[in-house]
């Protein structure tokens, strides 16, 4: 693994607990709206890239499909395992990076918040659409941010600023533009409103600032895809939106 694999790696490490009990990644309502969007066909075989604790893994399994995953962080993938393991030969974690995979071809291939930490998102994406056949579907999840560059940027400051490994949100149009340069056709696009708790999402978080002075950063700008809102008792809501892309493999 390059040094930025080795950051993901150790940084996902420390803190998969926290990541797996987060409002975010585990609510139910955006797994099954997540499910309904990739459309995959009965049964699919499917490539999880970046599965973290499973997660999604586990949505797509209890739809009746297969699912193969990889990750980077060891200790996610022990956790995929364990969550997973009643579906049995249906489910299989590795860990390793996705673009070392080797293998049948799969029916589908989905990423949920991963391509924010790729440091070449279309090369991410490139090494799904390869492992997937002809006529296989493609679907990459991830927050996004505004199209105005100077509150792109202060978001990115304030994610950068709570995880050293972030590399940059994506617009919902240069999303659906990487779907396209990756050689996808027939592409829908689904944008989703969500919120965090700056609290819980900072402790979660591999902080390259300090708490203090990244509330004081947030609170001082606005994009869309981080609009803080400050709370009577003092806490941070922060409205933001992730956009859903499914494309088709041609041929």
């Amino acid at each position: 693994m390059d040094r930025h694999d080795q950051d993901l790696s150790r940084a996902f490490d420390d803190q998969a607990a926290r990541f797996e009990r987060a409002p975010t990644q585990s609510d139910p309502v955006a797994l099954a709206r997540l499910v309904a969007f990739a459309d995959f066909p009965p049964g699919a075989y499917l490539f999880d890239a970046g599965c973290g604790p499973g997660l999604v893994a586990e949505a797509f399994l209890e739809a009746g499909h297969r699912v193969y995953g990889v990750d980077l962080s060891p200790e996610m993938v022990r956790r995929a395992r364990v969550r997973c393991a009643r579906f049995g030969e249906r489910a299989r974690f590795d860990h390793g990076a996705v673009q070392d995979l080797d293998g049948d071809p799969f029916d589908g291939a989905v990423s949920r918040f991963v391509v924010h930490h790729a440091l070449d998102p279309l090369a991410f994406l490139v090494a799904q659409v390869i492992r997937v056949r002809p006529g296989g579907v493609v679907l990459v999840c991830d927050h996004t941010t505004d199209p105005a560059p100077e509150a792109a940027q202060w978001h990115q400051e304030v994610e950068r600023g709570r995880d050293r490994t972030h590399a940059r949100n994506l617009t919902p149009g240069e999303l659906v533009d990487l779907a396209a340069r990756a050689g996808l056709e027939q592409l829908r696009m689904a944008e989703e409103p969500f919120e965090l708790d700056f609290d819980e999402w900072f402790d979660r978080g591999t902080p390259s600032a300090a708490k203090v002075d990244l509330a004081r950063l947030l609170l001082a700008g606005r994009a869309r895809g981080c609009n803080p809102i400050p709370r009577s008792e003092g806490g941070i809501s922060i409205r933001c939106f992730r956009s859903l892309v499914r494309g088709v493999k041609p041929g």
